[in-house]
């Protein structure tokens, strides 16, 4: 009995030491490593910064436009026929009634021969009747049927001269030809487009701006547009004026702005990057746009500042070495934006520091390192607004 119990005891002994070595080793161990873990700080992030600006702006008003000739057409006969002459070449310039095109006029003038001959007796026997009226010889009715006959052959003449003109086409107007469609012998049809003719100075600019900056616009603001096919180029022109209604689906309301083309730079259907100077210059806080978190919630920014509050001011004083600072998220109101920056108009002041890159790994309060040399190089060519 007494080695049983012995045994009992030592059993006994030796499952309490291994339970309270369990115990240590899988259940308070891993809590004391977990409670070590959450005091401990993560290491500061490494962002960049930018400060924000004070800048002066004009008030702007951004769209997006199409050039059209002042005069622009394509030119088209009003009958048809076969092409019997081509006095133009593709892409010249033209002065106003310069002659284009001939059509076949072989039938019109034999009908002009016969009318001409219809009408010359139709003189002379109204001649005949007025004579007879004088002696007395013929009645007054007669005399005014010879007057109605010859009047009914004038304009005979008359229409087939002008069906004549109709196939001798002229450009309406001074412009710039496009390239022709037809060739020589080829029968046309009426209203088929034989070549554009295009009036290239001055030139216009049609662009849609929403209705609630009617209250801004006015006749006579200057435009500014930029065109892909000249990258840097600035060409301003005028308001000429604002359409008499707005869009009842778009809510937009359509301008016209005049440019002068003389170098013919500019040609109708080109797209158009317009900006209306819309107002008087006026002081801005402005941000670059990657400094700004976008959201469902509101905009908002990371201002760095001390990450131990330093002679009783806010504002992070020059970041020296490796000291590090924290972050303060701050909900801003946005407004106009220009390239690669964007006006604040609520949240932030002209001088406070802002994390511009490297915000989506932090949280407000989260402490940070500055690295002056980071930074993105923005594009060469920057995107359509």
């Amino acid at each position: 009995m007494k080695r049983i119990a012995l045994f009992l005891a030592v059993f006994l002994l030796l499952a309490g030491l291994v339970g309270g070595l369990a115990y240590v080793q899988f259940v308070f161990k891993p809590e004391m490593i977990k409670g070590f873990m959450a005091k401990a700080a993560p290491p500061p992030a490494t962002v960049a910064v930018t400060e924000v600006r004070q800048e002066t702006w004009s008030p702007r008003i951004s769209a997006i436009g199409t050039f059209r000739a002042v005069q622009g057409i394509d030119v088209a006969p009003q009958v048809g026929g076969v092409i019997t002459a081509i006095r133009i070449d593709s892409g010249q310039d033209v002065a106003a009634s310069a002659p284009l095109f001939d059509i076949d006029t072989s039938v019109e003038q034999a009908d002009l021969l016969n009318n001409e001959a219809t009408l010359k007796n139709a003189d002379l026997a109204l001649d005949r009747q007025r004579q007879l009226t004088r002696s007395g010889n013929t009645t007054k009715a007669n005399v005014d049927a010879a007057q109605a006959d010859r009047d009914s052959a004038a304009a005979s003449v008359q229409r087939v001269k002008a069906l004549i003109a109709q196939k001798h086409i002229v450009a309406p107007f001074a412009g710039r030809l496009g390239i022709r469609k037809v060739d020589l012998g080829q029968y046309v049809s009426p209203g088929t487009s034989l070549i554009t003719l295009q009036e290239l100075d001055p030139i216009f600019v049609d662009f849609p701006v929403p209705e609630q900056s009617l209250a801004i616009l006015q006749p006579g603001q200057t435009v500014e547009v930029k065109v892909d096919a000249f990258p840097g180029r600035v060409f301003r022109g005028k308001i000429e004026t604002i359409d008499a209604r707005v869009d009842q689906n778009t809510r937009n309301v359509l301008v016209r702005a005049t440019f002068a083309n003389k170098d013919d730079a500019l040609r109708p259907g080109m797209f158009a990057n317009v900006d209306v100077v819309a107002g008087k210059p006026a002081s801005v806080v402005t941000l670059p746009r990657t400094a700004v978190t976008y959201s469902l919630y509101g905009d908002a920014v990371f201002v760095v500042v001390p990450a131990e509050p330093q002679g009783g001011g806010a504002q992070a004083s020059p970041i020296v070495g490796d000291i590090p600072y924290k972050v303060e998220r701050r909900f801003v109101r946005t407004g106009d934006a220009r390239k690669d920056r964007v006006v604040i108009t609520a949240g932030v002041k002209a001088g406070e520091l802002v994390v511009s890159e490297g915000q989506l790994k932090l949280q407000s309060g989260a402490r940070v390192r500055i690295d002056r040399k980071a930074g993105l190089v923005p594009p060469s060519v920057l995107p359509r607004e």
